[in-house]
């Protein structure tokens, strides 16, 4: 049997993949910031080297 313990970002447009420890779950969905799991709100992105989400 293998556990998950990484997987991508719940956000459709983010290139992260998260340590399920240490993302930030949100009703079932795993993210790698709050501005990802809030929908980036104020359009600001998770701000990782590399990944330019944004909405």
């Amino acid at each position: 049997m293998t556990t998950v313990t990484q997987m991508k970002c719940a956000c459709s447009s983010c290139l992260c993949v998260v340590t399920l420890t240490e993302a930030i779950e949100k009703s079932g969905q795993y993210y790698c910031s709050n501005a990802c799991a809030e929908g980036h709100p104020n359009g600001t992105g998770c701000g990782h080297t590399g990944c330019g989400c944004h909405n």
